[in-house]
């Protein structure tokens, strides 16, 4: 990737937009928030709630729960990589975690995609609750590219107004 490419999602780069959550049920459900889009990279937090809690005793949020923010932040990171929108589908995820995320704190998932191919893309990511240099939680991804006929959902969001503009 040179720095003359062009992405699909380039005029939604910047802070987070909550279209860019929506349409994904699930993410949404969670509290999902995007904080920041770029070229190649995304930064999603993900609210401390109660509910999420997978350790009663240590108040410990559910690994599956951060596995999702790490995955979502994953598929943003990488729509933000491509030149024209596809479907995106997770091939491979591997998440490592250091230690237990800080009970009480909103975690962040920073995902950057390094590579893509005609049809796959690596990723790797850090999770975190206040500073990336001191990650919970590292990943990487692999995400198929094309994976259906039925396009991006992103397609919507970049067509959206943005919120507090007129169309």
């Amino acid at each position: 990737m040179s720095d003359s490419q062009t992405y699909a999602l380039a005029s939604i780069f910047g802070p987070g937009r909550d279209e860019m959550i929506g349409y994904v049920p699930h993410a949404a459900a969670l509290g999902m928030k995007v904080i920041e889009t770029g070229p190649r990279f995304a930064v999603l937090m993900l609210p401390y709630q109660e509910h999420l809690v997978g350790d009663p005793l240590r108040k410990v949020i559910f690994g599956g729960v951060i596995t999702t923010l790490i995955d979502q932040a994953c598929g943003i990171a990488v729509a933000c990589s491509l030149e024209t929108m596809r479907a995106i589908a997770t091939v491979d995820l591997r998440v490592d975690y250091l230690r237990a995320a800080k009970p009480g704190c909103d975690l962040y998932a920073r995902a950057e995609c390094y590579r893509t191919t005609r049809s796959v893309a690596f990723v790797r990511v850090v999770a975190y609750e206040h500073e990336v240099g001191d990650p919970f939680a590292s990943c990487l991804g692999t995400f198929m590219l094309g994976a259906h006929a039925f396009g991006s959902a992103f397609d919507r969001v970049v067509e959206a107004p943005v919120q507090g503009e007129k169309s």
